[in-house]
């Protein structure tokens, strides 16, 4: 185990190296000036130009690209990632400040498609081609067929709007702080972003509880009289969860995306906000950061996930 994990690890920081050259080489390809943007069009003068290029000159975007990473990741080693172009605050404590609530809104996400998925694919499984197997067919359909934003949008109207039963933007309520504000606040978004990605889970724990309730295994203990609750819940799920975990991995990173999505829509103050801002303003700083947070959450749900295997099935050896 520790010879893999030490492989691996230099694996993913071999990875993360080129994903950090691709990401700031991408970053400082798109169009648009990220000074030029700082200034108002009608702060815009004769002497605009001036303090625009002398404000390049400063921070060395006329510099090559070669020269301009190097020099990032020369700071990045010591732990600085810049400083923002829009308000001048260190990129870390930008991140800092914002990783809390989307983490808190990832996991919860996450959770509730896993409660989604479960027991819609199980019982999609055990009862395989009847009326219970097309409504969960019917439901991870829709779940990746309707926009998050959409179903926001319509969230919103009905359970705010229509009966006023939640909020509908921000993580509490200043004047009326506590748990159950903290809870009402995280209901609408944690629902809809987990709801959005129990679609692909539901359909990969139907299709491995299916192969895994067809192998000889699980007739030759109803045969030896093990009752059908017994097999499925002893035997079949554990067996069927190695695939699973693979998706759940890969659904982190899908849970981050779909959280940009969804902090724009219910104004949730976490990193999707602070990104959406970031690129519109062409605040390079801040997008390699949050490009790069991205990158290490998807290597190590994918390092988590492989040592998970293990857990779950003890035959499976990490070499």
């Amino acid at each position: 185990m520790g010879a893999y994990l030490l492989r691996r690890l230099g694996i993913n920081l071999l990875v993360f190296l080129l994903i950090s050259v691709a990401i700031f080489w991408l970053v400082h390809q798109t169009p648009g000036d990220p000074i030029a943007s700082q200034i108002s069009p009608a702060d815009r003068n004769a002497g605009s130009q001036e303090l625009i290029d002398q404000r390049r000159e400063e921070l060395g975007l006329n510099d090559p690209v070669v020269l301009q990473y190097f020099s990032w990741f020369g700071r990045a080693l010591r732990g600085d990632l810049g400083y923002s172009l829009s308000d001048g605050r260190p990129v870390l404590e930008l991140l800092a400040e914002r990783i809390g609530p989307t983490v808190e809104l990832m996991l919860v996400g996450l959770l509730l498609s896993i409660l989604i998925a479960f027991p819609l694919g199980m019982f999609a499984a055990l009862r395989r081609n009847t009326i219970v197997d097309y409504l969960a067919t019917t439901v991870s359909l829709g779940s990746v067929s309707f926009p998050p934003f959409y179903l926001g949008l319509i969230a919103i109207y009905v359970f705010t709007l229509k009966f006023q039963l939640l909020p509908s933007s921000g993580i509490s309520d200043p004047s009326n702080p506590g748990l159950g504000d903290l809870l009402a606040h995280l209901v609408l978004p944690a629902l809809i972003l987990g709801f959005g990605n129990s679609g692909p889970l539901m359909r990969y724990v139907r299709s491995s509880m299916i192969t895994e309730l067809n192998a000889d295994y699980v007739r030759t203990a109803e045969a030896k009289g093990a009752s059908r609750n017994r097999v499925v819940m002893r035997h079949t799920l554990r067996n069927s969860l190695i695939p699973v975990l693979t998706v759940i991995a890969t659904n982190l990173g899908q849970l981050l995306a779909g959280a940009v999505v969804i902090e724009q829509v219910f104004a949730w103050p976490g990193m999707g906000q602070l990104a959406i801002t970031s690129v519109r303003s062409s605040d390079y700083p801040v997008i390699i950061g949050f490009a790069l947070l991205v990158a290490i959450l998807v290597l190590l749900s994918n390092l988590l996930a492989d040592i998970l295997y293990t857990v779950v099935d003890p035959r499976v050896r990490l070499t």
